[in-house]
């Protein structure tokens, strides 16, 4: 690869209208849980199955930090006869859902970046779910931009949005084009089970973008050089989701739990942090820096408390909002968006030379990581 410097130039956040609150959602549940365990009663009273218990606020939020998320479509979610998301059904002519909120974070990116669709070589959409096989969302993008050039989806679940910028900062670095669209359309929430109390509050929906290209042409407002990536995976059947065109095939209810999200959420604690702490370490020690070095974190926001204790790992103290900033309090967990979210919100106060570090984990599993500097 060549030695010529590779940027991101823009960056973009598309928010959804709709807001749901713990209380919220904690009221839907309560209300559907209650009525489950009458209609079952006897079958419970039996031992033939387990009655749903309660949940609480207070109970989402010491547990992950959540205190509300935002959704593309709020209607369906909190009605106890349905319990999950309306999607009005499209055509094949109309704009897909997902390439609809993957535009509005591309526009604001290009924007921020002073490009134009004539600039970009490449569209990568990177993300947890597609709502379909194909077309590639990442090309019906491409076409309502007027984008000439390549584009294709690719799928790392909470690790894609790092992932993708990999690709696109190895694109660059070969000279395959001058620059790169990469979006995180996360629609995450048709896949939440409603009727978990233990899973149903940690999604939320959400699409951002960044233009990668090179410091020669790069025009943004802030720049900042990635010097680095770094990623690993490592097999793993504590996260999953096995919805898919297969569950057709298998005669097997495609809405049953099993199929949607669904987490052994102990273990992936246990096990991620460690792994993600000396990830993150031996990415900083391969350029020479040090913990000390970086002057801000952008975390994968899954949980708060498995963020507290990475950067607790990394820095042997509690960091603090400045230097680790959460998002997930407002946005819950959006999958591989999630540090983008956090860059988004949190880099155009950073200084010339200062070191940030760009970092995702989750189902895989998969860890994904950048070390960039503010130009």
């Amino acid at each position: 690869m060549s030695s010529k410097s590779v940027v991101i130039s823009g960056s973009g956040l598309w928010t959804p209208d709709h807001k749901i609150t713990n209380a919220e959602l904690v009221e839907s549940y309560n209300a559907w849980a209650e009525q489950y365990n009458q209609q079952h009663h006897a079958q419970i009273e039996r031992g033939e199955l387990t009655a749903k218990p309660q949940s609480s606020a207070g109970f989402i939020e010491k547990a992950s930090g959540i205190k509300s998320r935002y959704v593309y479509s709020k209607e369906g979610v909190l009605d106890i006869d349905r319990m999950k998301p309306k999607f009005p059904q499209r055509s094949d002519y109309e704009l897909s859902q997902q390439a609809e909120i993957a535009l509005a974070a591309a526009k604001k990116a290009l924007q921020a970046a002073n490009k134009s669709p004539a600039d970009i070589g490449a569209v990568i959409v990177s993300c947890a779910y597609t709502q379909r096989a194909y077309p590639a969302i990442a090309i019906e993008v491409q076409d309502a931009l007027g984008i000439k050039g390549f584009g294709f989806d690719m799928l790392v679940a909470c690790s894609a949005a790092t992932f993708g910028l990999h690709r696109a900062y190895e694109m660059i670095k070969a000279g395959t084009v001058g620059a790169v669209l990469v979006i995180n359309p996360e629609l995450v929430s048709p896949q939440v089970n409603y009727c978990d109390r233990d899973s149903h509050f940690i999604f939320g929906d959400v699409a951002t973008a960044m233009v990668i290209e090179g410091a020669d042409t790069a025009r943004g407002e802030h720049q900042f050089e990635i010097l680095g990536t770094k990623a690993v995976t490592q097999y793993s059947n504590n996260i999953r989701s096995n919805f898919g065109f297969m569950s057709r095939a298998q005669d097997v209810d495609p809405y049953a739990p099993d199929k949607l999200f669904h987490q052994n959420g102990r273990s992936v604690f246990k096990e991620v942090c460690p792994m993600a702490a000396a990830h993150l370490q031996e990415h900083l020690q391969q350029y020479g820096y040090v913990v000390a070095d970086v002057r801000r974190w952008w975390l994968h926001q899954a949980n708060i408390n498995m963020n507290l204790l990475i950067v607790k790992k990394l820095l042997g103290r509690d960091a603090s909002a400045d230097e680790a900033p959460i998002v997930l309090d407002e946005y819950a967990n959006t999958a591989s968006a999630g540090s983008m979210i956090a860059f988004n919100l949190h880099h155009q106060d950073l200084q010339s030379g200062d070191i940030g570090v760009l970092c995702s984990f989750g189902a895989g599993y998969s860890i994904g990581s950048l070390v960039i500097r503010k130009l």
